[in-house]
């Protein structure tokens, strides 16, 4: 026996590894059809901060007050950026160059993420396995570890805060809940340490702060009070508040605003509890309810006190307290009443129904049985999981960027559901295949004589033997069946009666066919969720939006679309290095790091006027943005444009949300006059008059009428829109083109230092474009 267990144990942990190393492999699609590159827009802020890491050092980026981005306002970069991801690829490059292991700091920011994924799927097996066992454990970190909703933000080259900080958060929650199971101080520390890590990682840590105290008042609220709780909880407000407020991005905002103020109230709650707990024990019940009134009179006449307090305090912010965006989770229409920049934003928006099926798969059908489990069962730790499931379904229905924080609740569900499943079915198979072991309490010649009902394969043997089975098996283990259930409980002895009940009540086996058909169904489903995690990493979220292709028409091979580093080296390699150049946010961070220029807003969007001021200018026309950008001193301003080649994702399609931006701070830019008199966005012939002399239109259809009568044989035909523009002679007096990418999609201008008085005639002005173009 002692050689099985530690086979099994050996299994354990190689099966841990191995999902380990599928974890970091199956992210490594990026790198294998393309290159070692960053992907998106945020990521190339945290690599540029992190080359400056490496060759200032940590202190120095502190410090850092970067003059490229935000001109000419600046950013002081260490207390506007959480830097969790920072500081752990700096510290992993220097660990690697001490060991003499040459590498550069691109290739340890692009292979940071799939890394922590690895380590996430160990933390839901932890997680899981203090809810209900290692073998829902490996379950959950094998779910995790493929799930294509983490995959997303974890690829190979997705240099973002939420490739560290979704481990940090999983890894939070599995030290919190040992603690609990446990009561060990030890555990408390590692606990705070990890929530430390998290809140220098991600803003999301706000979560953490809300659903620990909501776990904490629903065990005080169910009778689960017990000191392993006070062991887990106090020290991380207390401690943890204390941490946050260290890190320069948090502040003395972990003790002001509203998003804490729950921690606190439940911090005072479970105090509370605890003292009229001992309290109760100490006195009588009689002398206990006469203090108790005294008590609680005083107590209700300071709490309306703090209470008054505290309202007056809220109600000073016209957010009463919240940020933008954690207003937009409590009330889904505040972005899109008040603050257009955070509705703007694709990742803020709700999900639709095909995202969950997507991006989650069978997890989905899966997740709500696993609730269903846990309530079957209910101790400490499965009380966290359905209250981490319920609330993080809730915040992925408001913003599709939370799918991720829904992705290790779902897992950790799913296989605390399907754990239970293969317990039932494996009990029913054994107790089929092997015959029942006789009571102590009766002889071999009794249980042969008078009992052949209980003779091996007989439906009473089988039900005994499965309910054995399960109970032993799904219960989770000693530590957590025992630790995740109150002291109460514990201390008081089961009575005969009720020790007879539980070993009589009925658990009946499956038959041995309809259990072998089960199990080749769950297997054949996990296979297809394979299949299709598999695919969604290498066709879904593998592809760079740097690098950008599509199929060929004729099925051999794809055309690869390279314009935006393309445009970006012509930036360096053209202009002067303290050239100021200015397009939409979106494209900030990508400017400033490929094109190591300076750029007027970028993706931090912390200043919503100097936002609006550029889409005040896109939106205006000619004569009026030149003014506005010259008051910048920008030099070069560029569009993105896919009308060519039918990219969807480009500066026509974005121009109503610099509208809004725009109109918010400067009233007379009316998103109405932008619209057709029906109240539609478009930029053919019916489109608004307002709408085809704006900037935008001008740089993004500048000359493209003749090329689009050269590549596709229709004038002036827009392939994303689909149908022809409005006004096919573009003129510019302004502005001058100076480069346009080979599919269109990058189209960069100079802004001239005086107006075009008297234009070149229309053949030769054709004609010089199309030699800049090359």
């Amino acid at each position: 026996m002692r050689l099985f267990a530690k086979l099994g144990e050996a299994s354990k942990y190689l099966a841990l590894t191995g999902i380990c190393v599928l974890a970091f492999s199956i992210r490594l699609f990026s790198v294998v059809k393309y290159e070692s590159v960053i992907h998106e827009f945020d990521p190339y802020f945290n690599y540029r901060v992190t080359q400056f890491l490496t060759k200032e050092g940590f202190y120095e980026m502190w410090n850092w007050f970067d003059d490229r981005t935000w001109y000419p306002l600046g950013r002081v970069v260490g207390g506007t950026v959480y830097p969790g991801l920072i500081f752990t690829a700096g510290s992993i490059y220097r660990i690697l160059h001490f060991l003499n292991i040459p590498i550069h700091v691109q290739e340890v920011c692009v292979f940071t993420a799939p890394l922590f994924s690895a380590l996430c799927a160990l933390a839901c097996y932890g997680l899981v396995s203090q809810a209900r066992g290692s073998g829902a454990g490996l379950l959950a970190s094998l779910f995790v570890a493929i799930v294509p909703s983490y995959i997303s933000r974890s690829v190979a080259g997705s240099f973002d805060n939420e490739g560290v900080a979704i481990f940090a958060l999983v890894n939070v929650f599995y030290w919190f809940i040992k603690t609990v199971n446990s009561g060990r101080l030890s555990d408390a520390v590692v606990t705070v340490a990890a929530y430390g890590y998290m809140v220098l990682s991600w803003g999301g840590y706000s979560f953490i702060i809300n659903l620990l105290p909501l776990y904490c008042l629903a065990c005080i609220f169910f009778g689960r009070l017990t000191g392993r709780l006070y062991v887990a909880f106090a020290p991380l407000v207390a401690i943890g508040t204390a941490i946050s407020c260290s890190i320069p991005v948090v502040g003395f905002n972990a003790v002001l605003m509203s998003e804490h103020f729950g921690a606190f109230f439940a911090f005072v709650v479970l105090h509370v509890a605890l003292l009229v707990s001992y309290v109760r024990r100490m006195l009588s019940p009689r002398h206990f309810y006469v203090l108790a009134s005294g008590v609680v009179a005083a107590a209700l006449a300071v709490g309306g006190l703090v209470a008054s307090v505290v309202v007056a305090y809220v109600a000073k912010s016209p957010t009463l307290g919240w940020t933008g965006r954690s207003m937009t989770l409590l009330d889904p229409t505040y972005a899109s009443r008040f603050v257009p920049i955070i509705a703007s934003v694709s990742e803020h928006q709700p999900p639709q129904w095909s995202s969950y099926l997507m991006d989650l798969h069978v997890l989905v059908m899966l997740a709500p049985a696993g609730i269903l489990a846990c309530f079957s069962r209910l101790t400490d730790a499965t009380l966290f999981l359905v209250l981490y499931g319920l609330t993080a379904v809730y915040f992925s229905g408001v913003m599709i960027r939370l799918m991720l924080v829904l992705a290790p609740a779902v897992c950790c569900l799913a296989a605390v559901a399907l754990s239970d499943l293969l317990y039932v079915l494996n009990g029913s198979i054994r107790s089929r295949l092997s015959p029942p072991r006789p009571s102590a309490s009766s002889t071999t010649s009794t249980a042969t004589a008078t009992a052949p009902a209980t003779a091996a394969g007989s439906p009473a043997a089988a039900d005994g033997a499965v309910a054995a089975a399960v109970s032993g098996s799904a219960a989770g283990g000693k530590e957590a069946a025992d630790e995740g259930s109150s002291p109460a409980a514990k201390k008081k002895p089961r009575s005969k009666s009720s020790s007879k009940a539980a070993a009589a009540k009925p658990l009946y086996a499956l038959p041995i066919a309809l259990c072998i058909a089960l199990l080749a169904l769950v297997l054949a489903v996990l296979g297809l969720y394979v299949v299709h995690c598999i695919h969604a990493s290498a066709d879904m979220y593998s592809s760079p939006s740097v690098v950008l292709q599509s199929p060929r028409h004729d099925g051999n091979g794809y055309y690869v679309f390279d314009d935006f580093r393309e445009a970006y080296a012509w930036l360096r390699h053209n202009t002067h290095p303290d050239t100021k150049v200015a397009s939409w946010w979106d494209y900030g961070y990508q400017t400033t790091a490929m094109a190591n220029r300076t750029v007027i807003v970028d993706n931090n969007t912390w200043n919503t006027s100097h936002i609006a001021t550029v889409g005040r200018a896109m939106a205006s026309s000619e004569a009026k943005a030149w003014s506005i950008y010259r008051s910048l001193d920008v030099e070069y301003v560029f569009v993105v444009f896919g009308g060519l080649v039918g990219y969807p994702s480009d500066d026509i399609n974005k121009f109503l949300w610099m509208v809004r931006i725009g109109g918010g701070v400067y009233p007379e830019i009316k998103e109405k006059d932008y619209l057709t008199p029906d109240g539609d966005y478009r930029v053919d012939a019916h489109g608004a008059k307002t709408m085809l002399n704006s900037l935008m239109y001008k740089l993004s259809y500048y000359d493209y009428a003749e090329e689009s009568q050269l590549m596709m044989g229709q004038r002036g035909v827009d392939r994303v829109r689909g149908y022809q523009i409005g006004r096919l002679n573009v003129k510019l007096n302004y502005f001058e083109e100076v480069f346009t990418s080979q599919h269109w999609m990058m189209r960069i201008y100079r802004v001239r230092d005086r107006p075009l008085r008297d234009p070149l005639p229309r053949a030769k002005k054709g004609k010089a474009a199309a030699s800049r173009r090359g």
